[in-house]
């Protein structure tokens, strides 16, 4: 890959005036921030930037349940540095307020998607967001993967530079592409159409890659196991080929939820009609658990059940074991990331990525939109 260019190539950035594009959308209960974990990773870069005397200029989206203005990101933010909130992208009082802004101030514009043309990347939108500035920083490594204007769009008019978030989650991520061995990469989650790519590259890269959550039921359809009213994708994916290849870990038995509402753990190949498969059993953990143990690189994303719904104990003890590995550890993934920071194990991990999505398309493309163009 190209040198990615930082802030530390922008010169000296004293009194300029730039748009620093960051990852705020958290979850929100009752007007305030409930999971501020993305939120604390930027406020280093917003100290830094102050310190070089530089006028900040907050962009950033919300689009969590309940809640469409970043106005509680701004309140969060405030009890570490004073920022501004402007209320709305344009407008006179948005124009002046930033027209005011002295060395080392900080404001926050509304939520980007308040206006379509974010999500269109459309070219007026981003000029318009560039004109309130001399440079941009890209410091939101998790949204990207996707061509929105302020990703996309505003580099085109303005300098552009990465955060050093952003940077630290490239140079991390990427020991996945020239790994030390053994090397072991768990997938959770569902969808395995778009976790395809992802299992195909890393059974080449990888020494063992384990499969769990819903996308195991897939496995589980093409060797024939009766799945109830479990999640399944259509399609059979290769899923054939890749069961002969001896590096492919799927769950030996499962956690089930019956029709009583009753829970169960069987063996994957002993599901009932009716039967709902909600998390992975103790002895898939203990597996993988092994596998961890000899590990030198360990990559994890995505639960090991359905933890949203509560079914959470299998993903905490297989975090508690990789916590406690002596392999270089990263995860990603925000049902991933609920189950270590629930547990106090946020600090036992070598790094904790911020990207969900954006963390799959990496380790699947090694780049993403919003890194091309930077070093395009």
């Amino acid at each position: 890959m190209k040198h990615i260019p930082t802030i530390e190539d922008a010169g000296d950035i004293s009194g300029k005036r730039l748009l620093l594009r960051l990852d705020l959308n958290t979850p929100v209960v009752d007007g305030k921030v409930s999971d501020p974990y993305r939120i604390d990773q930027v406020i280093p870069t917003i100290d830094a930037l102050r310190l070089k005397k530089a006028k900040i200029i907050i962009i950033a989206h919300t689009e969590t349940k309940g809640n469409t203005s970043l106005w509680p990101m701004c309140d969060y933010l405030n009890g570490f540095v004073k920022v501004h909130f402007a209320k709305e992208l344009f407008s006179a009082e948005t124009v002046s307020m930033i027209a005011d802004m002295e060395d080392g101030d900080v404001v926050m514009l509304e939520n980007l998607r308040s206006d379509e043309g974010e999500k269109a990347n459309d070219e007026s939108f981003a000029r318009k967001l560039s004109q309130y500035a001399e440079l941009y920083i890209n410091d939101a490594f998790s949204v990207s993967h996707r061509k929105h204007a302020s990703v996309v769009g505003i580099p085109k008019f303005l300098p552009s530079y990465a955060g050093p978030l952003f940077i630290s989650e490239v140079d991390n991520l990427s020991k996945a592409f020239t790994p030390t061995h053994p090397f072991v990469f768990i997938l959770g989650g569902a969808k395995f159409d778009t976790k395809l790519p992802l299992i195909q590259k890393y059974l080449d890269k990888a020494d063992s890659v384990v499969i769990a959550g819903a996308l195991a039921n897939n496995v589980f359809k093409i060797k024939g196991f009766e799945l109830g009213t479990s999640l399944v994708a259509g399609g059979d994916f290769g899923i054939d080929a890749m069961l002969e290849n001896s590096k492919f870990v799927v769950p030996v038995d499962v956690t089930v939820k019956k029709a009583d509402g009753s829970v169960e753990v069987k063996g994957a190949d002993e599901v009932l009609s009716g039967e709902y498969i909600a998390d992975a059993g103790p002895r898939t953990v203990e597996r993988i658990g092994e596998l961890v143990k000899n590990a030198s690189l360990v990559v994890w994303n995505g639960p090991l059940g359905n933890y949203e719904v509560g079914f959470t104990e299998e993903t905490e003890k297989l975090a508690q074991i990789i916590a406690h590995s002596e392999a270089t550890t990263i995860v990603g993934g925000g049902d991933t990331l609920a189950s270590i920071d629930k547990l106090g194990l946020m600090n036992n991990f070598s790094f904790v990525s911020t990207a969900g999505g954006a963390m799959l398309d990496f380790l699947v493309h090694e780049t993403l939109p919003g890194i091309e163009v930077l070093i395009s």
